[in-house]
Formats: structure tokens, sequence, C-alpha cells
């Protein structure tokens, strides 16, 4: 950055910023710029473009060099301003919990596409809570997957789980936030074992959507996972050991038996392990109709597979 003697105007704060983080080889630079100059001036990223030539006062100069500073060093800006947006729902997050990703837009818009396609299931969508639509949302972490379904589904219940008590409470602030809490329950405890033990109604076979984002991360691409993943979000939810199919073979074994006839069983996976989980999920006694839904950037993505 040039001499602090110089006027530093919005535009030219996301100039220097844009560039810095493309050649750093960050995703999304620009959008990354726009995000910390808009948490250090405490509006919203239109406002830069209504002020482009607002100078910054000396004290925001000296708080945006270091926070890009950090950022230069792989540190998520997500974590840096504390937030991300997820289906247009924003979202606290920190190193307790992964950053929402556009990949996992997937599983919420098929679970909603779904919806509005079966007439069995639509007539759930508007009834109270005892009757609507029931969903597990598992692996949950910052509460993304949970609280855009239940926000989009009204009269739907979430059952949102994750091993991770420090993960929950971020999830816990997220449904507090959009005002969730009466229709998303958070449970700790180990992939479906929360579920097995919740005795919904007397019957574990009663779910109509289960969806997953867990972790699926094979040893042989960690060594190139990027640098601002692999060194601060949670390895906890990254790596499922030597092939990523360690948590995604338990939810395809296990996870149609608590499903409804008809119901859907969504998991995000490694491109990679696409097509093994997708043989899994067809040799599986209690499912059809197994296929494989691909990202916002093209990849094989998510599994999903409809209870026989």
């Amino acid at each position: 950055m040039p001499p602090p003697t110089k006027t530093w105007t919005t535009r030219d704060l996301l100039a220097w910023m844009s560039k810095a983080f493309e050649s750093a080889d960050l995703d999304s630079p620009r959008r990354m710029a726009e995000m910390l100059l808009a948490h250090v001036l405490g509006c919203d990223r239109l406002r830069l473009y209504m002020e482009t030539d607002r100078p910054a006062s000396p004290l925001e100069r000296d708080t945006l060099r270091d926070l890009v500073k950090r950022a230069l060093n792989h540190e998520p800006i997500q974590y840096l301003v504390g937030e991300e947006v997820f289906f247009t729902m924003h979202f606290k997050v920190d190193n307790r919990v992964l950053i929402p990703r556009p990949s996992t837009l997937t599983i919420v818009e098929e679970v909603l596409q779904h919806s509005r396609n079966n007439p069995d299931v639509n007539a759930l969508r508007e009834s109270d809570a005892g009757t609507g639509i029931l969903i597990a949302d598992i692996c949950t972490g910052s509460g993304c997957i949970a609280s855009a379904l239940a926000k989009n589904l009204p009269g739907a219940r979430v059952i949102a789980t994750d091993i991770s008590e420090d993960a929950l409470e971020v999830a816990q602030h997220n449904i507090c936030t959009h005002k969730l809490e009466d229709r998303v329950e958070l449970i700790c405890g180990d992939l479906l074992d929360p579920i097995n033990n919740h005795q919904i109604a007397g019957n574990n076979a009663s779910l109509n959507y289960l969806c997953s984002n867990p972790p699926y991360i094979p040893d042989h691409e960690w060594e190139s996972v990027e640098a601002n993943v692999k060194n601060h979000e949670p390895t906890l939810a990254l790596r499922a050991k030597e092939d990523g199919m360690e948590f995604v073979a338990k939810l395809i074994d296990d996870g149609p038996r608590l499903l409804v006839s008809g119901g859907l069983l969504l998991i995000e996976l490694a491109s990679c392990t696409a097509q093994q989980s997708l043989e899994l999920a067809n040799n599986h006694e209690l499912i059809e109709n197994a296929r494989i839904a691909k990202d916002s950037d093209g990849l094989d993505r998510v599994l999903i597979a409809t209870r026989k």
C-alpha cells in the first residue's frame, strides 16, 4: 500500500485488495475485498458502490491493512468478518465450523424442489409442527442447511446433529438469529446415533428428508486442499480417512431405514467417490432411484436416493 499520506477512497481500497487477493489466488477476490471493507466500514456491500469516493480514516486504513495481511496469510475472510451468506441468509461462522459453500446449496435446492413436486410432501409444507415435514440434518456445523430448510419450508421440523459441542454453539446462535428455535432442535452425538435415540413419535422411520454434509475428504486429496481450508477450518469436519467413505458409507447403509417411503437421502460427498457411493446406494435393499447431482461448479457432489 502506498504512503499513508495518500487519500484512500473506497474505490482505491477495493481495487488494491482485489488485485492483492487475485495475486494470492484467493477465491472470489472481488467479493472477498467487498466483504472485508464493508466489515471495517460497518456497512453493507451495496453501500460501497454508493459511496465510492468516500475517504477512509487512518483507523480504518490501519484496521484494514492488518486484516488484509491475515487474509494474504490464507486466514479465511469469512472468519475475519465473522459471517457468510448461504441461501440469502447470514450465518455467524468461526473456526469451530466449516464455512458454508455454494456446493452445499445443492442439498437445499433438491429438497425444496422435491417438496414442491410431490403432492404428499407438499401437503405437509404448511402443516402445524405436529404433522409437518420432518428433516434430519446430520453434521450440521453452522446449521446452515437446517436453517435454510426450516426457513423455506413453513411448518417443517428439523433435528440437527453434530458430534462437536463447539459447532452446536455456533448453530444455536444462527438458529436463534433466524428465529427458528421453535422448529429446529439441536442434539449432540455421533452421526445417526442422536436420531436413533430420539424415537420420534415412537417410530424411527419417520423422516421425510435425511440430509448430511459429513467429512468426506480422502487422505490422498488432503495435501492438495487449499491452505485457507486445511490450516484454519476444523479438520474434524473435513477428513474421512483413506478413501473418504468413512461417514458417507455409514449414512448410505443406515440412513434409509429412518426415512418414510418416498423420503429422500441427500449426502454431500467428494466427486472422486461419487460412483462408489452411487454403487453402494444402488445395492441397498431399501433404496431406489439413486443418482448423483452436480454442484454449481459442475462437479459430482450430492448423492440423492429415494426410500422404497
